[in-house]
């Protein structure tokens, strides 16, 4: 297949877009996580006799997924732009992994696993 060839630039612009799916997932299942500790507050003030703990980590895991759905996005954009210049010279690089699914995936094992301690933790 040829690298003039439309669908490979719509290969790309595919691969462009559920990259920016990714980076909106995470910003919004961020936001979910940070209002956790929030919606837990307020089950804990419903219960009289129970001292309030505040629950400040999930916020900051939250603001971190939705600050990591940021970066996803505006690397997406710019691995593209990249992709497209790459594709308009004539050049068809296919030999290396996305260092942005690498990244992002080692990033969520490590908040995934800090959650896990922390859910455990909370027992």
């Amino acid at each position: 297949m040829d690298n003039q060839d439309p669908r490979v630039y719509l290969a790309a612009e595919r691969t462009f877009l559920a990259w920016i799916r990714t980076g909106l997932s995470l910003m919004g299942f961020g936001f979910v996580v940070a209002r956790f500790g929030l919606f837990l507050n307020e089950i804990q003030s419903l219960e009289r006799n129970q001292i309030q703990k505040p629950y400040h980590f999930s916020t900051w895991i939250g603001t971190s997924l939705v600050i990591l759905g940021v970066f996803v996005n505006i690397f997406a954009a710019l691995h593209y732009r990249k992709q497209i210049q790459t594709l308009n010279k004539g050049i068809l690089n296919i030999s290396r992994p996305s260092f942005l699914a690498v990244v992002v995936a080692l990033i969520l094992a490590a908040v995934g696993t800090a959650m896990a301690f922390y859910l455990i933790g909370m027992q």
